[in-house]
């Protein structure tokens, strides 16, 4: 019998798929796609994508991003002009003398992650305190809660402390810090990491002559700038910075006094002058680490967020050695694909002796015959022998086979697009806006733990049958499902290779908001808030041709990513690749990363 495989390189339009990086914050807001192509035209390939400008997407509107930059920006204008007084604590003990560094067994390394979660945004203080502590999850255990649930003597109980100020204190919204945070801070040797708001009401409260001595610099002479960041210098890399002017709540700039005690650690560039200004945008002094921005909203897989990734190390494992990993993982393989181009794929990473990933639909469906004349169509691996037999070949030849959802699309909806496996949702709503943009609706309407585990158990179950390893990991198709549904993926799958979403409410143990998340990728494999492997992804995929109001992205493009993520001492390049693009612009990428130092490895040796 003959089989007619139809081509998936043109033609089908992009399943535009959420790069979600807010890396911790960058709320997806994915692009949309091009008008869907018309029932019955020849096969296209659905390369979706996940990152770089998709990335930068606007953030949900629920987390109201622009007005958190009006209220900081406007908050802050007030005090430069006030200049508010801050009574110091008494009795305050001022260490003297440089960090401990910690001094931990292995794997008893841990973190504590506080957060604000007064005001009218205290909501971005949580999800900025699960990235944070998904993060932080690579090093060991994380304790997160509200910074105003802080008691004295916590931060000795930690080997570092990361508090993330996104509520500005003062005028209607009072100081929900402890002043027992405020006494140990400066009173430990432990490292402390302090990133954006309230760090003068720190100084305030201990003294600002006894800050200054200690830490070199005068955090109530500093201040918040907005100009025009689009680069902060970390180590050897332009990383790079894409807030939208309107969103932008500036980077506070230190008013250092005493250069000899401050190591600045990043330098952002700021080109609104002439010539253009440099300012400190991390600086360390004693036991103190600050960075002047949140920089989890508005990332990219090129962004100053990298400084964060490695800086952690720091704070939690300082003795790291430098070592460069790389993942490839080949995308929406399913039984209706084609095993001529899958055969070559494989042959080529055969040949260079790169292990790899390769992600299995295990359904191919097309309920409203959008490829197939307008005749539904339904395809499983049983009836495709010749793809089981490609597959085969990947799992005795390198590769590790990876579970990517069960038909990742979602009953007959345009969820967003045709319907049709790998060109839609499978856990999570969504439609394309009047400005071709795709838009995060929330989970399906039958969302629920039994539900889910449906789909992911019975999608397990078919790889057995036709001689394929049964996977041990898990992506979920276009990176979106619903916290019920990654609980259900940990108990099918030992981790998951991807980005994820986090939502509002997991880490308080309020109601869950589907409407409020962060969309995150990691640089190394973590363990997050809800006790799941997650496995890298950071630098998105190739795609030829523009879409969604994107321009192409490129081998070139994918290899500068990488270089870039040569700033994380112990940090990985991943990566994802549609086979029906061929072997040419593979061996571009894979040539680029390897150049750079990276060695592939397989994504299971990653798990713990």
């Amino acid at each position: 019998m003959t089989m007619n495989w139809r081509s998936r390189k043109a033609g089908r339009p992009p399943a535009a798929v959420l790069a979600i990086m807010l890396a911790a914050v960058t709320a997806l807001a994915a692009p949309a796609a091009p008008a869907a192509a018309a029932p019955g035209r020849a096969g296209p390939g659905h390369g979706h994508r996940h990152g770089d400008d998709l990335a930068l997407g606007r953030p949900a509107s629920a987390l109201k991003l622009k007005d958190w930059a009006k209220t900081q920006a406007t908050a802050d204008q007030r005090r430069r002009k006030e200049h508010p007084a801050t009574r110091p604590l008494k009795g305050v003990k001022v260490a003297t003398g440089t960090a401990v560094a910690p001094r931990t067994a292995a794997g008893s390394t841990s973190a504590l992650v506080l957060y604000d979660s007064a005001g009218p945004y205290g909501f971005l203080g949580e999800l900025y305190g699960m990235a944070t502590a998904n993060l932080a999850g690579h090093f060991g255990t994380v304790t997160a809660k509200p910074v105003s649930q802080y008691t004295a003597g916590e931060v000795e109980q930690h080997t570092a402390t990361v508090y993330i100020g996104s509520t500005y204190y003062g005028g209607s919204i009072p100081d929900a810090i402890p002043d027992a945070f405020y006494a140990d801070v400066v009173a430990t040797a432990k490292p402390v990491v302090w990133m954006n708001d309230n760090i003068w009401t720190l100084a305030g409260k201990v003294g600002v002559p006894a800050f200054t001595a200690k830490y070199g610099w005068d955090p109530t002479q500093s201040f918040f700038g907005v100009g025009n960041v689009a680069r902060v210098d970390y180590k050897t890399q332009p990383l790079t910075r894409t807030v939208p002017q309107a969103a932008d709540g500036g980077i506070l700039r230190p008013y250092i006094t005493d250069p000899s005690a401050v190591t600045t650690l990043a330098l952002a560039r700021d080109t609104s002058t002439t010539p253009e200004t440099t300012f400190p945008w991390a600086v360390r002094s004693s036991n103190l680490t600050y960075l002047g921005e949140i920089p989890y909203a508005y990332t990219k897989e090129t962004d100053r967020i990298i400084a964060w990734h490695d800086l952690l190390f720091d704070a939690l494992a300082p003795a790291t050695a430098t070592r460069h990993r790389a993942v490839l993982r080949l995308e929406d393989i399913n039984p209706d694909s084609d095993p001529a181009e899958l055969m070559a794929v494989a042959q080529y990473l055969n040949s260079q002796n790169i292990r790899y990933a390769f992600q299995v639909i295990p359904v191919y469906t097309d309920p409203n015959g959008a490829y197939n004349n307008g005749v539904p169509e339904t395809v499983t691996l049983a009836q495709r022998p010749q793809v089981v037999n490609a597959l085969r070949y990947m799992a005795s030849h390198g590769g590790r086979i990876v579970a990517h959802g069960y038909t990742h699309q979602y009953r007959s909806a345009q969820n967003p697009y045709t319907g049709a496996t790998g060109d839609d949702f499978e856990f999570f709503r969504a439609h394309i806006d009047g400005s071709n943009n795709v838009v995060l609706d929330g989970p399906v309407a039958e969302d629920s733990g039994p539900w889910a585990s449906g789909r992911i158990i019975t999608g397990k179950l078919s790889y057995a049958p036709v001689g394929l390893p049964t996977p041990n990991i898990w992506t979920t198709p276009h990176y979106a499902a619903s916290a019920t549904d990654y609980g259900a993926i940990k108990q099918s799958y030992a981790a998951r290779l991807e980005r994820s979403l986090y939502f509002s409410g997991q880490l308080s143990g309020g109601p869950v908001d589907g409407h409020r998340y962060i969309g995150q990728f990691f640089p190394y494999p973590v363990r997050d808030i809800g006790g799941a492997t997650v496995l890298p992804e950071n630098l998105g995929n190739y795609e030829p041709d523009p879409y969604n109001n994107l321009p192409p992205r490129l081998p070139a493009d994918i290899v500068r990513a990488a270089q870039y993520n040569l700033a994380v001492r112990d940090g990985f390049a991943s990566t994802f690749y549609h086979p029906y693009n061929g072997t040419g612009p593979l061996t571009e990428i894979v040539d680029g990363i390897r150049g750079l130092g990276y060695t592939f490895v397989d994504p299971a040796t990653l798990i713990p």
